[in-house]
């Protein structure tokens, strides 16, 4: 199932329900997401950004309102449509980005590539160089920085087709310079699949051009 649109109709955490202070642009309203365009939700710690990555990626269920892909509400869905999409059109990058610390570097990346085989191996190399942390890839994850495990990850998210991309807080641990490249090669990589992008952030300047921004 291609995902051409998301849509959240009054979606609210269960965690929220009879607050009456919510200003946000996001929960209890109707929104709309469109694939090829580029969206920042930005937020306090304790909003629900976290919240909202793993409601649209099926992660979690603890809300109310509908969610639906393409007019599909996604709480019809059973696990092999999630294994579908979750493989072939929405790509995840979750704030504590679980990694295999016993594996190196280029090896978490593999793992993935060997089941989607998205991408050849020298393609993968690439994006080790331009993310400048090709003389990493055979170090085992636990041996890196927190900044370069990020990079790791962000080139592991991308390791296959997606309609959209969900980014939580993908550059909260890189520099100025590291978040120029990273957010270069995914607004690279969504461009070429004509994808949609959907990132979090805590004030982060995430450096992707963005056709809206949300206040959660």
């Amino acid at each position: 199932m291609e995902i051409d649109k998301i849509e959240m109709h009054g979606v609210l955490p269960r965690v929220f329900s009879g607050r009456n202070d919510m200003k946000s642009e996001i929960w209890n309203r109707e929104v709309t997401m469109e694939r090829g365009r580029s969206y920042l939700v930005s937020a306090e710690s304790g909003t629900g950004k976290s919240s909202l990555c793993s409601y649209l990626y099926g992660f979690r269920n603890d809300y109310s309102g509908r969610i639906t892909f393409s007019n599909t509400d996604i709480a019809t869905l059973n696990i092999m449509q999630w294994c579908e999409l979750r493989s072939r059109h929405i790509a995840y990058l979750p704030q504590e980005m679980r990694l295999f610390p016993e594996l190196t570097a280029m090896e978490n990346v593999e793992l993935k590539n060997r089941l989607t085989r998205f991408h050849s191996t020298g393609n993968i190399k690439q994006m080790f160089d331009r993310l400048g942390i090709a003389d990493k890839s055979d170090q085992p994850v636990a041996q890196l920085s927190i900044g370069q495990q990020q990079r790791v990850a962000i080139i592991r998210a991308l390791c296959q087709p997606f309609d959209f991309i969900l980014l939580d807080e993908p550059v909260s641990h890189l520099d100025e310079t590291n978040n120029r490249l990273a957010a270069a090669l995914v607004t690279e990589e969504a461009k070429r699949q004509g994808a949609g992008i959907i990132a979090t952030s805590v004030g982060n300047n995430v450096m992707i051009t963005v056709d809206k921004e949300y206040k959660l």
